[in-house]
């Protein structure tokens, strides 16, 4: 089969961009002894321990039915560490019901910690009640102190858990947030069979629905009765199409709470990432089509912080997968999504601008995928825990630790996976932010605010070539896509009235494609101009 990647530049007068950054970012290794690998976990803390539930313990999931997301590599023990004193705890699921301990076995839980209670809800796993992989439809309720001392002291915590079904909760590889005193579920999807990447007919089959929506819903809880009360859901099925992903929560322009969908996948015309974001409010939820996120694209850890002096919102990424890396001062699209080491941020600026910057520090190693970030319970933050940057009066602040996630020995392992090739990572990161006497600058990703942003697929090639781009405005376009001796191998003009501000999509087909080769695509309107490198390979 023919393979393509995509290696993009941008080509432009002025250079390279760089912006004189806010905050500097260190990252130092703990080692406790004892603690193993987990990723895509659910956690809640108390007086500085972590409570760990659910989650896998092996690496990325396997391509065959039989043997991805296998009930051995499950986590079925709960988990406490204690990252000062570096103590580990651990305790079996086996006193638990089986219905709560079958969820709490389960991976990529939506989570929540309210008070002294962890909310977790969905979640996917192997059920020996269904007799199959299924997605959970229950919340759970757990006291976490109580918990933890429970583990700590070798007592019975069975009173700490409760539990309700409701189909609006099945759902897994989406976001539980908060706005206000509003539970917001956002995305995700509901999964049910064992995972056949070939597709449902394949197989054993299976059954995939994705939410498209935020479901919203208030817990009344005191400790004993837990209830909900659904609100309105919000529902696209184009834009909150979304899964594996971050949503995180932010201070907006405005000063309110809100939360921000970063990219996501898979697109339904396209199987890439969303490159967009949708930012949501007490007051709905809007798409921002201006702004393009080219690094971070799966689930990974996150750090949010605001600044209130300045009024801008700082998201740091670590890592993870995504579709796009930088090599060599390139920005390089590879389909195949890989692993990669990038630390990003993206900044909102006080008019409401995004822009994404990759920062100088990178991951170690492949890693950042399906990790979290556990915050330092004191510090100052906003009450949806964004951290206040303003009030960290340090030089250098402690403001959490990295824990788990993937550890990938090639950033494409997916189709050669035997279950070797990765790893649930044990290693855990402290992050420290340093504020005063920054030094060196952030490389703006230009792709992200130019207007043009282009986007090619699919991947490996089929003989058509897709091509979607953004418009601020109508404009003829020029399509040219050169050899690498500079003849014309295919161009087209699109007049101006066959265009709208907004997306804009080609289709075509480049018949003189020589294997091997390298191919300029230039795509230019009156007022902007972008080449990337098309790179063709066998």
């Amino acid at each position: 089969m023919k393979n393509i990647f995509f290696a993009f530049a941008l080509w432009m007068t002025i250079g390279n961009i760089y912006s004189q950054i806010p905050f500097n970012l260190q990252l130092e290794p703990v080692d406790i002894e004892g603690v193993g690998g987990i990723q895509s976990y659910a956690f809640g803390q108390d007086n500085g321990r972590w409570f760990i539930v659910g989650g896998r313990l092996d690496g990325l999931h396997q391509r065959q039915p039989f043997a991805a997301f296998d009930a051995s590599g499950n986590n079925n023990q709960l988990v406490v560490i204690d990252p000062v004193t570096q103590q580990k705890w651990t305790a079996s699921l086996n006193s638990l019901s089986v219905g709560i301990r079958e969820q709490l076995s389960s991976t990529n839980m939506e989570f929540q910690q309210e008070g002294d209670y962890l909310y977790v809800i969905g979640g996917y796993g192997d059920s020996n009640t269904k007799g199959g992989h299924t997605t959970y439809a229950n919340l759970t309720a757990i006291h976490v102190p109580a918990t933890i001392e429970a583990i700590v002291n070798g007592t019975d915590f069975a009173a700490n858990f409760r539990q309700i079904t409701d189909p609006q909760f099945a759902v897994t590889g989406g976001h539980l947030k908060k706005i206000g005193d509003i539970y917001y579920l956002v995305g995700g999807h509901k999964f049910e069979g064992s995972y056949n990447p070939m597709g449902p007919d394949h197989g054993p089959g299976f059954t995939q629905e994705y939410t498209n929506s935020i479901r919203k819903f208030e817990i009344e809880d005191d400790g004993t009765n837990l209830n909900i009360r659904h609100l309105e859901s919000i529902t696209d099925t184009d834009n909150l199409h979304r899964r594996d992903y971050n949503v995180v929560p932010q201070i907006m322009p405005d000063g309110e709470e809100g939360l921000t969908a970063f990219s996501g996948v898979f697109q339904k015309t396209a199987n890439v990432p969303f490159l967009n974001c949708v930012n949501i409010d007490a007051d709905g939820y809007e798409v921002n089509d201006l702004f393009s996120q080219y690094y971070n694209h799966y689930h990974c850890a996150v750090l949010p912080m605001f600044s209130a002096n300045q009024n801008e919102m700082h998201t740091v990424f670590f890592g993870g997968i995504a579709q796009y890396y930088e090599e060599n001062g390139i920005l390089v699209q590879d389909d195949e999504v890989p692993f990669v080491k990038t630390i990003a941020r993206v900044t909102r600026t006080a008019d409401g601008t995004m822009t994404e910057y990759k920062l100088p520090v990178e991951m170690p190693a492949l890693l950042g995928a399906s990790s979290e970030l556990i915050p330092i319970e004191d510090l100052p933050r906003y009450d949806n825990g964004v951290l206040k940057l303003d009030d960290l009066e340090a030089d250098t602040t402690l403001v959490g630790y990295i824990y788990g996630g993937i550890s990938s020995s090639a950033k494409n392992i997916f189709w050669s996976n035997t279950g070797t090739q990765s790893e649930a990572s044990s290693q855990i990161f402290k992050v420290l932010v340093v504020k005063e006497k920054t030094v060196g600058v952030d490389e703006i990703n230009l792709q992200s605010i130019a207007d043009l942003r282009m986007q090619m697929y699919p991947n490996p090639y089929n003989g058509v070539l897709n091509i979607d781009f953004q418009m601020a405005y109508q404009s003829e376009v020029e399509l040219q896509i050169f050899d690498i001796e500079g003849k014309i191998v295919y161009e087209q003009k699109v007049p101006k009235k066959e265009t709208v501000v907004g997306k804009n999509h080609l289709s075509l087909t480049i018949s003189e494609v020589k294997y091997g080769t390298v191919l300029l695509v230039k795509l230019a309107t009156k007022k902007d101009r972008l080449t990337q490198k098309l790179i063709i390979n066998e």
